[in-house]
Formats: structure tokens, C-alpha cells, sequence
């Protein structure tokens, strides 16, 4: 019976254990490239030196800021040098943040793309853009009902041809993506793990919200090509709504390749394409939403014309009947 009982236990322990794994995620079985990474103390460590900022971004000790909470802001951070790895992961630690609990925006993207430090639509990058854009949105600009919630990841690969439909926040040309409530987290570490590995043509895309080791998945794709010689970026843009985009920091990791005894330089002719985007659409503009109290006015307002034409009937009948009444008297 002794051994029944300790059967038990090693299988719980093991259910436990398998649990366990599913919900931590260690740390890549690559090294860092300190290069292409962003590190606390942000002031004192030559950040300028292998980064390139611009717009409204502003660099304190702790955090980078490419946008506060203000209205019509746009600011970047782009890498100088570009990448020639193949297979990376990234781990990304940001907070977006702002006054208002209603009404925010926009949201802010990383970039692993061609084009690199310049001005744009596209979260404050230009659209028509050469690699991959990851969109963290937090305003559904789209007036018709979404499949999902905001705030949401979503992913597109472009070879340049592709536009980012803002109003249709990207859905028309997404590779996928997922729903995430990274907006408004305090005291917690929102972290995002991003790994490509070029020698599997596979992107995948964790979250970790809350800062507790614990991922949920938001992407997983084959067949993604992205080339080498690529720039690292992320940048942020508000309109009439606003939020601050903070980048706390980012750590990049260069995984084994198995296929590293090829010529690296043949990687960067590669044309990004991923064979599970959707298919580009034309856009069309939604059809407005009628709200409760439109529906009641647009009754009441057929209800005052039905009732003018009624009254106008009514009055044209009157006189007749007066007409005809004076014929008869004389």
C-alpha cells in the first residue's frame, strides 16, 4: 500500500513539474550582443554610440521615453550598425502608460527593417517599410467590430510593397498576432520574447505581463523569410490621444546557427515574405455605427414627417370639404 501511496506522489510531482515548464521560459542558449542591446544605467553606458534617436524620444537612467503623454508626439531609437545574424531573440522590457483609464493612443512598434532613424505614419516610422514591424496597438481605430480585443500584438512581414492600413489597424496585410493587456501595468515587468531563427524561416512571439516568469503565447509561424543586414528599431507616435511609450530595456541574443558554415552574405539578398500573411486587401471605409440615441432620433425624425405630410393631407382635405359645403349653400 506504501508503495501505491508513493506512486501517487511521483506522479504529481511530475504533473506539477510538466506544469511548471509549460509556464517558465529560461533564459536563449545563445550569448548577448551588448551592441545591439539596451541596458540600465541608460546615461552612462555610450548609448549614442550604437544608437541613433530622434524626434521626441528623450533618455533618462531608467527608462526611454520615445513619447509622453501628450498629444501629436512622434520619436525613435534605431540601432546605427545592422545585423548580420540569422538566428536572435530578443527580449524586450517596455511599459506604456498615461493619465487617462478611457481614451489612449497609439501605441508603439519594433522594427527589424531596411529602412532605419526616419520620420513616419506607421507608430512614427514610414509605411512601405523593408523587414518585419511588430505593432503594439492600444486604439481599434476601426469603427466595425474586431475579431479581438485592444490593447493587441500584431506582426507584419513587408517587402516594401505592402501599405500599414492604420484604419483597418493593420489586419488587411498581418502575418498574426495576439491579444494583450501590456497598457496601464504597474510595479511589474512587461516583457516580450521575440526569436526568428532564419535557418527554420520561424518566428515566434511570447509575453510576459506581469513580470513573473510566466509566458503566454502569441505567434508562432513558419515560413517567414527576413534577411540579414537588417536595422533594429522601435518608435512610437500619439495624435489627439496620447500615452507614454517607454522602453526600459532590450536584450539581444545571437543563437547557434546550424547552418553557420554557409556565406553569410548570400542571407542578405533574401526578400522578406512570409507565406501565412494575409492576403492584401483594397481598403473600405466602414459603415458609420448607429449609436442607441441616432436610432431614436432618426425615428423621431420619421415620425415628425410622417406627421407634417398627415397634417398637410388633413389640411388640403379640410378645404375641400368647406369648398364643397359653400356650393351647396348657394
Amino acid at each position: 500500500m506504501a508503495v501505491g501511496i508513493w506512486k501517487d506522489v511521483i506522479l504529481i510531482l511530475g504533473f506539477v513539474l510538466v506544469i511548471n515548464a509549460n509556464e517558465e521560459k529560461t533564459e536563449p542558449g545563445g550569448y548577448m550582443r551588448k551592441e545591439f542591446s539596451i541596458s540600465k544605467p541608460l546615461t552612462g553606458n555610450n548609448i549614442f554610440q550604437s544608437w541613433e534617436v530622434g524626434g521626441s524620444t528623450f533618455i533618462s537612467n531608467d527608462h526611454i521615453r520615445l513619447t509622453s503623454d501628450n498629444p501629436s508626439q512622434s520619436g525613435y531609437i534605431w540601432s546605427r550598425m545592422p545585423v548580420f545574424v540569422r538566428d536572435w531573440e530578443i527580449h524586450l522590457h517596455f511599459s506604456v502608460h498615461g493619465s487617462n483609464s478611457r481614451l489612449f493612443g497609439d501605441g508603439f512598434a519594433f522594427w527589424y527593417s531596411a529602412q532605419r532613424a526616419t520620420d513616419g505614419n506607421v507608430f512614427g516610422s514610414p509605411d512601405h517599410f523593408r523587414g518585419l514591424g511588430i505593432f503594439f496597438d492600444t486604439y481599434a481605430n476601426q469603427n466595425g467590430e474586431h475579431s479581438h480585443e485592444h490593447p493587441y500584438i500584431s506582426v507584419q512581414v513587408n517587402n516594401g510593397s505592402m501599405s500599414y492600413d492604420h484604419d483597418k489597424d493593420g489586419t488587411h496585410t498581418e502575418l498574426g498576432g495576439c491579444t494583450s493587456h501590456f497598457r496601464g501595468v504597474e510595479d511589474a515587468d512587461t516583457v516580450v520574447a521575440i526569436r526568428y531563427l532564419g535557418s527554420k524561416k520561424r518566428l515566434t512571439i511570447q509575453f510576459d505581463v506581469e513580470g513573473e516568469n510566466i509566458w503566454s503565447d502569441c505567434l508562432d509561424e513558419e515560413g517567414v523569410v527576413l534577411p540579414t543586414g537588417l536595422f533594429l528599431g522601435m518608435s512610437a507616435q500619439t495624435g489627439d490621444l496620447s500615452d507614454n511609450h517607454d522602453i526600459i530595456s532590450m536584450k539581444f541574443y545571437e543563437l547557434d546557427d546550424e547552418d553557420d558554415d554557409k556565406d553569410p552574405s548570400e542571407y542578405t539578398l533574401l526578400e522578406p515574405n512570409a507565406s501565412g500573411s494575409q492576403p492584401d486587401r483594397d481598403h473600405v471605409d466602414d459603415k458609420p455605427i448607429s449609436t442607441r440615441r441616432q436610432t431614436v432620433m432618426n425615428w423621431f425624425i420619421v415620425f415628425l414627417v410622417i406627421l407634417a405630410i398627415g397634417s398637410l393631407v388633413g389640411y388640403f382635405v379640410y378645404q375641400k370639404h368647406q369648398r364643397d359645403s359653400l356650393k351647396r349653400f348657394y
